[in-house]
């Protein structure tokens, strides 16, 4: 993330760091309340993999007779006022990215959250930032419950003094790599109790699975595969299929789309790009029989709908969101290059244009895909 102001940078750090002490004094003349706030303010996909658990928390033993909040972000509003309001009191909603130059937004969140009077809050994304660990603090609850956590978006120093918010810090083992397990193990510690979870899920509302559905986009093109790619595999798709394949995705890639749909056959394309919500979204990828896509949300949401899919994978988070664990049922195929520099938080080593892909997408060739995708193809 580049920081444009740094002037603003600092009040709004001074408000995520220092403020937090003088709400907690303040927050000893307030009665607490049977009242908790999750904190999960990760992209769409990373929702898609942890909302589950919140039926989970609401039945529990622990938490049953609390109201328990959530504050998220607002690229997955959608979602969560749409399927998960049966198990959170109050949401509140933000663009995490957007406080770190917006010190006076970040203040007034802050205080809209210490008026709650929470007894506790949890933060289970294993990866903290110093957003979600100045917000947990704005509290004033010194129960405040995370991980460890690494520095992959907290630098050490930063680290060192949000470590002091928590009253508890989780020690993930070696062992949970992928997202949902880490998920999985957060809240197993607070709640003790096992939970048996196979993997991400959404209602189903349609069976009749049927058509192909290529969801473009990946949250940043050097994590993309090539749009020329792309329109090669919507080619051979056509050769073995009568239906029209559904393009969908963010407004961010309206140009693309109407790129390739201005290159193929009349009719032969359904472009609903930057034109579908969320949940329109997820009930398209639960009716259609096979999607193909970069490692972004659809992926995820394609695994809570029990469709096909046929995912094109980086190496940046390799194994925690991306290729599946063994264990963990899907109808995924993943396709991947496989190169010494994996794991690299997508911290690339490699120079590369600005419009194109890091190595480990653009190494992945039209063959490989092709092969994964052509058993997976509807019959009709």
């Amino acid at each position: 993330m580049v920081i444009k102001n740094r002037n603003l940078f600092r009040i709004t750090r001074f408000v995520l760091l220092k403020l937090p002490y003088l709400l907690r004094f303040f927050y000893k003349f307030k009665t607490p309340r049977k009242k908790i706030l999750i904190i999960k303010t990760d992209a769409i996909g990373d929702y898609v993999l942890f909302r589950n658990y919140l039926e989970v928390i609401r039945h529990s033993e622990k938490y049953k007779d609390y109201e328990i909040d959530l504050l998220g972000n607002t690229a997955w509003q959608d979602i969560a006022l749409w399927y998960d309001k049966p198990f959170i009191s109050n949401f509140f909603f933000t663009k995490p990215f957007d406080l770190y130059e917006s010190p006076i937004q970040t203040f007034k969140l802050g205080w809209k959250l210490f008026s709650q009077g929470y007894s506790e809050v949890l933060q289970p994304s294993y990866t903290r930032t110093i957003i979600i660990d100045g917000l947990a603090a704005l509290t004033g609850t010194s129960n405040i419950i995370g991980f460890v956590s690494d520095n992959e978006a907290l630098p050490p120093k930063q680290k060192a003094k949000t470590d002091l918010f928590y009253s508890e810090l989780i020690t993930l083992p070696k062992d949970y790599y992928f997202e949902f397990d880490r998920t999985r193990y957060f809240f197993e510690q607070v709640l003790n109790q096992s939970i048996d979870l196979g993997g991400p899920s959404f209602p189903a509302k349609d069976n009749k699975k049927q058509g192909v559905t290529i969801f473009l986009g990946a949250g940043n093109n050097k994590r993309g595969w090539q749009t020329e790619n792309y329109l090669e595999l919507m080619m051979l798709i056509m050769d073995q299929t009568q239906r029209p394949i559904h393009l969908v995705g963010g407004p961010e890639m309206e140009e693309t789309a109407a790129y390739l749909e201005g290159l193929m056959p009349e009719e032969s394309i359904i472009n609903l790009v930057g034109k579908t919500t969320l949940p329109k979204l997820i009930d398209h990828i639960a009716r259609t029989s096979l999607v193909i896509c970069n490692e972004t949300s659809a992926v995820h949401i394609a695994a809570a709908c029990n469709t096909k899919a046929v995912c094109i994978v980086g190496g940046g988070h390799f194994e925690r969101f991306a290729p599946y664990p063994e264990h963990f049922y899907s109808r995924t195929t993943f396709v991947y290059e496989k190169m010494p520099c994996y794991y690299c938080n997508w911290l690339c080593i490699y120079n590369t244009p600005a419009d194109e892909p890091f190595p480990c997408i653009g190494n992945i060739n039209l063959e490989k895909v092709w092969r994964a995708t052509l058993p997976l193809l509807p019959v009709a």
